[in-house]
């Protein structure tokens, strides 16, 4: 009985508490003087629950990203008085270009209906220095670790998420191949990271081997004692070009976390004590963090310039080499097409032109060079054609030599020259009816006619008519005269109707949101008994912002959670199912970075999707 009794006092409490709110307070902050080209931060804080944020005019200034919203709120009990505070934060990520001093006007928010402004800002851009601050020793550690900044976040957090660089190679030969993996470090709920900085590789050629990757690898790992979730986000392949000391630069990404908010407690009663440890009062809010790479430092050797043989281009891995001929007996100025291949792992594109003599009494085309490329998650390899269109201009017997390729062997150490086979070629007296034909397996316009002088007259057979028939004024004359007549009406016509038809587009997407909703959730729901955790979330987003995109016509480009807020609102969309649907697009972003249950949570988010559909799609009609 006590217990209860305290309760409805403690209720009550903060209902009178909340009808005596404090004044609405709307503030902007940022730094006094940056550089230009740097990042910074515009952070604007209200005391209250606002809708409708609208960013002012950043004429001087490029917004990079933002705002991002989060929120934090919490209750105190002083002297048997309960009162609640609530704190949003809306950030902005600017880069200044110019140097100067400019304004920046007040940002707008509405609370309870009335419109609050935030004050003025003045920031001063100097001009940059230019000089890169350098993160943390990189020799000797073949990793890097990733820097945390958050607004609004404890500062352990960065042991709680973070950005790895490991490299497999730290003292590769020049022309070796690097494997580097950035790998994302978490133990919390994140969003999905989006890189405002990316990797530079200057002295390597670059192959991203994630480029066409629609998923992150994702497994568990223990590092420095902890246990982490892991996602290798972007992996690459690096050849360096030249030796020396190469460095990997720095990246800089952002994301979103889910931090536990928990009030502390304010009194010594035991029912007070267990009354805020309830699940109810562990508030989560959001916040954002700022996550930085350190760069890394990788020692190329040069390749040893003993036994290095002179039409050595810069080939390194391990090759083959193979030629072939389509015909070695012609008459003069037929074509011949002559092939050489090479295939093998390593840094196959970089493979220059081959060193291919030809007779003098040969005329021969520059090579039409084809590749086919394959990207593992661990390596390059693939094969390069170069294919000679060659034409022998006077009869004889000829040779074509042999043609080397010369490469570094990464498991033998050492140079490895390959060569083709020799072809004898036997070149016939030629009868000129070739000296017009055209090949089709070079550049056309390549290839020259020889012998122009003289042509062959072509005999064709002649067709007669009889006497006296004409096809002026007969019935096919006037039907052919009055068939673009015909065909302008038609067209007219067909023209008419397509124009009404895409003049009702908004109204045809309109009608087809639901169906469309509910086969993309249909697909989802085949992901989710496969196990397909990256695909399933795919299908869920694509099916809650298409059908808001589709139902109001509003762009995909365009919508975000302050637009799906006012679209709503102004369609007279009930409050709590606006909450609601909103909820599910947050749940549904960062569930896919969970580190829990699969399953269920793919379940969970599944069914608040379909639901959230099926309660907005009652509500409009």
């Amino acid at each position: 009985m006590r217990k209860s009794v305290l309760f409805i006092l403690f209720i009550f409490q903060v209902i009178t508490s909340a009808a005596f709110a404090q004044d609405v307070v709307f503030t902007a902050s940022a730094r006094d003087v940056v550089r230009t080209g740097e990042r910074f931060r515009i952070t604007y804080t209200l005391n209250a629950d606002g809708k409708e944020f609208r960013t002012p005019d950043m004429k001087d200034f490029m917004v990079i990203s933002g705002p991002h919203t989060s929120q934090s709120s919490s209750i105190q009990i002083i002297n048997g008085k309960v009162s609640r505070s609530v704190e949003n934060t809306f950030t902005l990520y600017v880069v200044g270009n110019k140097e100067g001093i400019f304004t920046i006007p007040p940002a707008t928010i509405k609370v309870d209906g009335k419109e609050y402004k935030s004050n003025e800002i003045k920031i001063q851009v100097v001009k940059s220095n230019n000089q890169v601050q350098q993160q943390g020793n990189t020799g000797g550690n073949s990793s890097s670790r990733g820097s945390v900044n958050s607004s609004g976040a404890s500062s352990d957090i960065k042991d709680d998420v973070f950005i790895r660089v490991t490299v497999d190679k730290r003292n590769p030969v020049v022309g070796e191949q690097v494997l580097v993996t950035y790998k994302l470090y978490y133990r919390i709920n994140i969003s999905t990271p989006q890189f405002n900085k990316e990797p530079a590789f200057p002295g390597f050629w670059v192959n991203n081997l994630l480029l066409n990757s629609k998923s992150y690898k994702q497994y568990e790992e223990t590092y420095k004692g902890k246990r982490y979730n892991v996602a290798e986000i972007k992996k690459y392949a690096l050849f360096p070009q030249r030796s020396g000391k190469l460095i990997i630069e720095p990246a800089e990404a952002m994301c979103q976390a889910q931090l536990k908010a928990k009030t502390q407690k304010r009194t010594n009663d035991p029912f007070f004590d267990n009354f805020f440890n309830d699940p109810f009062f562990n508030r989560y809010k959001t916040v954002d963090l700022n996550l930085t790479t350190r760069p890394v430092t990788i020692n190329v050797k040069p390749l040893p310039s003993q036994n290095m043989p002179a039409d050595f281009s810069g080939a390194v891995g391990e090759f083959d080499f193979s030629s072939t001929i389509d015909k070695t007996e012609c008459k003069a100025n037929d074509a011949i097409t002559l092939k050489f291949t090479v295939s093998g792992k390593g840094n196959i594109e970089l493979v220059d032109k081959l060193n291919v003599k030809f007779p003098p009494d040969f005329e021969a085309y520059d090579p039409k060079v084809t590749k086919k490329i394959t990207t593992s998650q661990y390596s390059v390899s693939g094969r390069k054609t170069f294919e000679y269109l060659i034409i022998p201009r006077n009869p004889g017997n000829f040779k074509i030599p042999p043609v080397k390729f010369s490469y570094y062997s990464l498991k033998k150490k050492k140079f490895i020259t390959l060569q083709s086979s020799e072809y004898d070629i036997t070149v016939a007296k030629g009868d000129g009816s070739s000296a017009g034909m055209v090949y089709s397996n070079v550049n056309q316009k390549d290839i020259n006619y020889i012998g122009t002088d003289i042509r062959h007259i072509k005999v064709s057979e002649s067709h007669l008519k009889p006497v006296g028939v004409f096809f002026f004024n007969s019935l096919s004359f006037y039907l052919w005269l009055a068939a673009p007549v015909i065909l302008f009406i038609l067209f007219v016509i067909f023209w008419k109707k397509e124009f009404e038809k895409r003049s009702n587009i908004a109204l045809m997407r309109n009608r087809k949101a639901t169906k469309v909703a509910r086969s993309r959730l249909k697909k989802a729901h085949l992901f989710m008994k496969e196990g397909k955790k990256d695909e399933f979330y795919v299908e869920i987003s694509q099916a809650l912002w298409g059908y808001l995109s589709d139902k109001f016509s509003i762009p995909l480009s365009n919508l975000s959670m302050d637009t799906v807020q006012e679209t709503l609102a102004g369609k007279g969309v009930k409050d709590e199912l606006i909450k609601t649907f909103i909820e599910t697009l947050n749940n549904c972003e960062f569930a896919r970075f969970a580190p829990a249950d699969s399953s269920g949570t793919m379940e969970n988010i599944y069914n608040e999707a379909v639901n959230a559909i099926s309660l907005l799609e009652s509500e409009l009609k």
